[in-house]
């Protein structure tokens, strides 16, 4: 048995769950130990008790006991990393929207978990960073989340140093973040704000949150109608100033308009029959803009994938008439 360790959470860890940030630092400890330390409060969070899905954050403590003689004492170990192939690894390198000696911008690509979790493979992209090392001898760091389901801008730091001001920009709320969404039907108010608090549903719902103003966390989300085709679909433009979980999912769903594709919160509501367009989640983090780490601001665009940029093709959106990201917003 090893000691007690108090292990604190890197700016790259932010909002990872406490069960996965245990499977991916102590591999050995399996599901059943770490929920009886859980249970019995041997695994606390800023000397608190904590549940197997709560969200870390950058600079919390975390208790660990004693681990078992089999798992190695150093808390920043990993478990041996699957070699990227020569296929993945290039489809990642072409995803590079830029790079500079601080900074790597994807363009995530839809179905792609950016993290695992439980049942899922290793095949997400905390586990391919290999591949995006370039010259450097290490890997870049995720520096925030999107949905496996959901594409586009996503931001990794080269450096702990530059990681470090990245997710203090989000936390402070200094990144901006503009997403395109195509959902079934036509909001009855063109722009707009939406101020209603989400928390996770109980049971076995999974990972799925609801409104609840009583005990959910304060979530704000801009929209505006781009475009719409008849009463059948619209073209939103979306700007969270939070970052809750499936917060753009279950806000769109508030409105009466779930996101085209989303049968998690719309069901079949979700879905245009007899059209042929793809049932995938038409959700695209379409632009980012936050201060770069040696200073000034760094905005980056990414195009829609394929199956967005084909049923925008159905519709006649053009995606021209959105012009510049966060403007319809700006004076919000």
């Amino acid at each position: 048995m090893t000691a007690v360790q108090t292990l604190t959470i890197s700016p790259e860890e932010s909002e990872t769950r406490l069960d996965r940030w245990f499977r991916r630092h102590f591999p050995s400890v399996g599901h059943g130990l770490l929920e009886k330390w859980l249970r019995t409060g041997q695994v606390r969070v800023d000397g608190k008790r904590a549940k197997a899905n709560h969200r870390l954050e950058a600079g919390q403590t975390v208790r660990v006991p004693p681990l078992p003689a089999e798992e190695a004492p150093a808390g920043k170990a990993r478990p041996p990393r699957t070699p990227v192939d020569a296929k993945t690894a290039q489809m990642l390198r072409d995803a590079v929207l830029y790079r500079d000696d601080d900074v790597i911008v994807l363009n995530k690509p839809p179905g792609l978990a950016v993290q695992g979790g439980t049942g899922m493979s290793d095949r997400h992209l905390d586990a391919m960073l290999d591949a995006l090392m370039f010259e450097r001898d290490d890997r870049p760091r995720l520096v925030h989340r999107l949905d496996k389901d959901t594409s586009g801008v996503l931001l990794l730091g080269r450096t702990a140093q530059a990681t470090a001001k990245l997710a203090a920009a989000f936390k402070s709320r200094q990144a901006r973040k503009c997403y395109w969404a195509l959902v079934v039907g036509v909001p009855k108010i063109a722009q707009g704000r939406i101020d209603a608090a989400l928390a996770k549903l109980p049971g076995r719902a999974g990972e799925k949150m609801a409104v609840d103003e009583d005990d959910g966390k304060h979530a704000v989300t801009y929209y505006r109608i781009v475009d719409s085709a008849l009463k059948r679909a619209a073209w939103l433009e979306l700007e969270p100033r939070t970052g809750r979980t499936h917060q753009l999912r279950a806000h769109c769903t508030l409105l009466g308009t779930p996101i085209l594709g989303d049968g998690k919160y719309g069901a079949a509501e979700a879905f245009i029959a007899g059209t042929g367009i793809s049932r995938k989640l038409h959700l695209h983090a379409r632009a980012l803009r936050l201060p770069h780490p040696r200073g000034g601001m760094l905005e980056v665009v990414a195009p829609l994938p394929d199956h967005m940029a084909g049923s925008f093709e159905f519709f006649g959106f053009d995606t021209k008439a959105a012009g510049k990201p966060f403007a319809a917003f700006d004076e919000d």
